[in-house]
């Protein structure tokens, strides 16, 4: 991401939408469906309240599913290896969603997302 830190691009993004930053640390984990690697869009990003060592991100792309085996724990280090799209939007707080695409940016807040 050039010059600019992760995290300084995830702090632009919050303010954009005027949302909290809370940082996803690198060590944490995010829930992530394995459609997200096979470069499918769109891609889906919600965040919960987080727990243990994980950071409350769930992404997926394009169908959700209730599967058990749908989401598998990444470390926050090792999104950009899985889509680089992705990171920026890691810093936005517990109930908020994003949907991207390639030339497309949602981003919303969700209080729904805090009861979860």
């Amino acid at each position: 991401m050039k010059s600019e830190t992760v995290e300084q691009i995830q702090r632009q993004l919050c303010a954009k939408y005027n949302a909290d930053f809370v940082p996803s640390e690198p060590h944490l984990k995010v829930g992530i469906a394995w459609n997200v690697k096979e470069g499918r869009e769109p891609i889906h990003g919600m965040r919960i309240q987080p727990a243990g060592d994980t950071t409350g991100w769930y992404v997926w792309a394009e169908a959700y599913s209730d599967a058990d085996d749908f989401f598998v724990p990444l470390h926050v280090a090792h999104t950009d290896e899985w889509d680089s799209k992705i990171s920026r939007y890691l810093g936005l707080a517990p109930g908020w969603r994003f949907l991207i695409a390639e030339d497309y940016e949602d981003v919303w807040f969700d209080e729904g997302l805090l009861n979860r």
